[in-house]
């Protein structure tokens, strides 16, 4: 069953997320919450349903280009929020994974071209992340930034498991967007080459 956040459904209507968040509030459009983190989401059905009831020209919603999603992993919300903040002021479609095992089910079901890394996260460590997603033959493609406080030794040993880059915190916005345009170029070459 195809599901939509709300900000696939935010572009698709052309309106901002928190309007989306209303209608679903009021019971206008019909949403569930994920267990956990409490996000909404919306089945294909109720969209389809929601859009033909309020008159909105759309035949044939699509979810948004996902060929440069950033998967957002860091166990801190306010920091994994203030990366996507940056990444969508660039125009990146993201998602954010507060945990290790939730970045392995979204890297898995959303196939993201980067994904940002927290070394130090509760249950599954950033490492073993790598290790994973390097293993994985559906994910081995990713590239991965990762995102860390860790000393550069960690760093560089992170690089060294199969991580493409990686940050120190803190870091600026610029050095942000500088690395993830330099790896999703990267990334667009090679699924160029493979066409």
């Amino acid at each position: 069953m195809k599901t939509y956040t709300t900000g696939d459904i935010a572009q698709i209507c052309d309106v901002t997320q928190r309007t989306v968040i209303r209608w679903i509030e009021r019971g206008d459009l019909i949403g569930f919450k994920l267990p956990g983190r409490g996000n909404n989401r919306v089945t294909e059905e109720d969209l389809l349903k929601f859009l033909q009831k309020h008159n909105i020209p759309l035949a044939n919603p699509t979810k948004p280009d996902e060929r440069d999603l950033i998967l957002i992993v860091d166990d801190e919300p306010a920091v994994a929020k203030a990366i996507q903040r940056v990444m969508r002021s660039a125009g990146y479609p993201t998602e954010i994974a507060l945990d290790g095992f939730e970045a392995g089910s979204e890297l898995v079901r959303r196939k993201p071209v980067l994904m940002t890394l927290d070394l130090n996260m509760p249950g599954i460590n950033g490492m073993e992340v790598i290790k994973q997603v390097r293993s994985n033959m559906d994910t081995v493609g990713t590239k991965i930034l990762v995102i860390s406080s860790a000393e550069i030794s960690l760093l560089q040993q992170s690089v060294e498991s199969g991580a493409d880059a990686y940050l120190q915190k803190p870091f600026t916005n610029s050095d942000l967007l500088n690395a993830v345009d330099q790896l999703v170029t990267d990334s667009s070459r090679v699924r160029g080459k493979k066409r």
